[in-house]
């Protein structure tokens, strides 16, 4: 027990120097990619006038100065204000977050649904036109532009057909098909083919033979025997995976008009909202971190060989 509560401390601080880490970067970074000021004030503004708004927003100060004022605030739970609505920037990802772990969730279980029957599927068809007919269709899922997919989609499915909606989220389950098809496409094709890898490693092994010379089903066999140990790095890439989606909708969002986080990051990138996207980049890392964290977690449930070191 106390070799997991230090493997959690150590985990934790291990995270939050990369929250600091990352904070310091995007701070920075965004600090040069212009002034949102100047684009917001309109041409009239005076210098005294520009002068007031600086200091409101607390950036007539020294960089290092508004970054431990930054720092202070976030470990308070306070990301700061958006520049052009005023709002709180962490209630604005929080309204908007919901939205994207439903696309992120829904493209996870679509990806997976498929993945596995596939990925067992081909395993256990080996070199047959079964396992190349899948292999090839893997190819293609990792080979499509996140970008290019989504507008094919909207071209077939929306426009020429309209069987589904476009865009937006107004229709409920059926705004969510094309958009999470389109996210979870490349996790869908990336799965099956290091499932199918795994699993043919795993049936070469001896003690896969013993259990069948032992007389037992095939069916337990693969299930009991094959399945759970191909399991270990197939959870890992499921982990990494699920953090991607939630950080990697950016052009999902954008494409379909999700009203998701991603999409929040996007307008505020464009409008040099920094505080929103300092706000957005924290957010997400912190739910990235906790996903692998939890992942390193399930290693020792899955396979009591693992050690917590």
């Amino acid at each position: 027990m106390s070799g997991i509560l230090s493997y959690l401390l150590r985990r934790a601080w291990q995270s939050l120097f990369v929250l600091l880490g990352l904070s310091v970067v995007v701070f920075f970074l965004l600090h040069l990619s212009g002034d949102p000021i100047r684009l917001l004030a309109p041409i009239d503004t005076t210098a005294e006038e520009l002068q007031a708004i600086y200091r409101a927003h607390g950036l007539d100060r020294p960089l290092h100065e508004q970054y431990w004022r930054f720092l202070t605030q976030a470990v308070q739970g306070n990301l700061g204000k958006s520049i052009r609505s005023g709002q709180p920037v962490l209630s604005l990802a929080l309204e908007r977050l919901p939205a994207t772990g439903t696309l992120a969730f829904t493209a996870f279980f679509i990806a997976l649904l498929v993945a596995f029957p596939l990925g067992i599927l081909a395993a256990l068809n080996r070199n047959t036109w079964i396992d190349r007919t899948l292999m090839i269709f893997a190819l293609i899922g990792q080979s499509m532009p996140v970008f290019w997919l989504g507008i094919l989609l909207i071209l077939v499915f929306a426009v020429n057909l309209q069987m589904l909606p476009a865009t937006g989220a107004r229709e409920g389950w059926r705004s969510l098909i094309l958009p999470s098809i389109t996210l979870g496409m490349f996790n869908m094709a990336r799965t099956t083919r290091l499932l199918r890898t795994e699993l043919l490693e795993v049936l070469g092994a001896d003690y896969i033979r013993t259990a069948r010379a032992k007389g037992l089903a095939e069916r337990v066999v693969v299930w009991r025997h094959v399945v759970r140990n191909a399991l270990i790095p197939i959870v890992t890439l499921i982990g990494l995976d699920l953090g991607a989606l939630l950080a990697g909708s950016v052009i999902t969002e954008t494409i379909f008009a999700w009203p998701g986080i991603g999409r929040l990051a996007v307008d505020a990138i464009y409008g040099r909202d920094y505080p929103v996207v300092q706000g957005v980049v924290i957010v997400v890392a912190l739910i990235y971190l906790v996903i692998n964290f939890s992942v390193d977690v399930l290693y020792v449930i899955l396979d009591p060989r693992v050690r917590l070191k």
